[in-house]
């Protein structure tokens, strides 16, 4: 027989956790002896054992309770159920590292392989490195939000700029950046581009993420914020689009 001390020194927790134990009624508190100490035997250890590895397992001390009155079968069901727990978050840290992985090469999140080889046709299509790199952080941002939606409105926009007609518009798009913002040719290409887009997508509306994100808002306002040009070529079209 054994103190509390020597018992939580040998299986690895504080006197204080044991004691925890005991008020959840997780572990019985033994009687105590002549001399007013709580003496703990083998069986104790053992039980100790078990609650501290379901414990730093993850598990709720109200369920650590419940399985104490578990059959065998039961709690070995129960056990079956922590494992595939325990799989399903070894899973998602594996994910995570990979995620610090990427962030440590220089990369926010993994992109799908088609946006890399989407990314390096913009640049063989003379859209300018600023354009091919802001692309790539406006689909990191979409696809890490909405990643149910950003390969329908990847796919969208791919087959967009398939069009060479329309692949022109965005090329214009991307050479306005430089342009003042009160430049004739800023009106006219806001025209074009709101004609194509109704010519495109009809009454339909743009394809877009759910209606209360305010993500495409975010975007928007990024592309806007490095270029006046862009940010009143942004308000024509709108415009346009709502008469």
């Amino acid at each position: 027989m054994i103190t509390i001390g020597q018992l939580a020194r040998y299986i690895g927790v504080s006197i204080k956790t044991i004691r925890v134990y005991h008020d959840k009624g997780l572990l019985p508190e033994p009687d105590r002896d002549a001399s007013g100490y709580r003496r703990y035997g083998a069986n104790d250890a053992i039980d100790l054992i078990k609650i501290r590895t379901l414990a730093e397992s993850g598990v709720p001390l109200a369920r650590i309770r419940d399985l104490r009155s578990a059959t065998d079968e039961e709690f070995r069901q129960a056990l079956r159920e922590i494992d595939d727990e325990l799989t399903d978050r070894i899973c998602g840290l594996r994910a995570t590292q990979e995620r610090l992985h990427q962030l440590a090469a220089g990369h926010l999140a993994p992109l799908p392989t088609e946006i890399g080889a989407h990314l390096e046709r913009l640049a063989r299509w003379r859209f300018t490195p600023r354009w091919v790199d802001l692309q790539r952080d406006l689909w990191i941002l979409v696809f890490a939000t909405h990643p149910d939606r950003a390969i329908t409105l990847f796919h969208d926009q791919a087959e967009t700029l398939a069009d060479p007609a329309l692949r022109q518009l965005f090329l214009d798009y991307d050479h306005a950046h430089d342009l003042d913002a009160d430049d004739p040719r800023i009106d006219g290409l806001a025209r074009r581009i709101a004609k194509a887009t109704r010519e495109r997508y009809g009454l339909n509306k743009l394809p877009e993420l759910d209606a209360a994100s305010e993500i495409p808002a975010l975007i928007q306002g990024t592309v806007n914020a490095s270029s006046p040009a862009w940010q009143r070529l942004d308000t024509l079209i709108r415009a346009q689009l709502d008469t």
